[in-house]
């Protein structure tokens, strides 16, 4: 059974059917944003996400016409689009994670729980605080494979990188973080820490 058959279309389809009426992207919206802004707010923090989600759409309704429709699944394009716009925020990034690292709480985590135990507040600032270290290239793509649950040939696409630099860039990067994490595996501080 095909998706429009289930009655949802895939991504592909809703973008073909946004040339003829551009209001169909608002499903595309509707159905990936609420997760891009969660990627964009542990990256950059929550007073930017709305905007940065806001620029990855205005500028993905206006390269509509260019999607490759072979590809279903829009988001790594989504999130290659967005992956530019925070890379025009690195520095704000690097010191969002070194304020987290100061403070010892995590703005994204906090609202989900009530408070965060001495040992996961510990983890949280030694995972900013690794993360701050890594270059930007390895930053982006372990994050997209950690918080955006992304498939090394997805973060390829997305990144427009080749697989096999994904999985350079994707092993110095753990093993980078783990290093500075004393051993600790960044991969599960990463998904227990932020994901709230």
């Amino acid at each position: 059974m095909t998706a429009e058959e289930s009655g949802r279309a895939d991504d592909a389809e809703l973008i073909r059917r946004s040339e003829r009426t551009p209001e169909a992207f608002a499903d595309l919206f509707d159905r990936h944003a609420p997760a891009l802004r969660r990627y964009v707010a542990r990256r950059l923090g929550p007073s930017l996400a709305d905007d940065i989600v806001s620029d990855a759409f205005l500028t993905a309704f206006r390269r509509r016409h260019r999607y490759d429709a072979d590809h279903l699944d829009a988001r790594p394009w989504l999130y290659g689009i967005t992956a530019r716009l925070i890379s025009r925020h690195r520095r704000m990034e690097v010191r969002f994670y070194r304020a987290r690292v100061r403070s010892g709480i995590d703005e994204i985590a906090e609202p989900y729980a009530d408070r965060v135990d001495d040992r996961v507040a510990a983890q949280q600032a030694g995972l900013a605080a690794a993360l701050a270290e890594l270059s930007y290239g390895y930053r982006e793509v372990l994050l997209l494979v950690a918080w955006a649950d992304m498939s090394y040939e997805d973060v390829a696409r997305a990144l427009d990188i080749p697989i096999g630099t994904v999985r350079s860039r994707l092993h110095r990067a753990r093993a980078r973080t783990r290093q500075a994490l004393g051993g600790a595996n960044p991969m599960a501080i990463g998904k227990e820490s932020f994901d709230g």
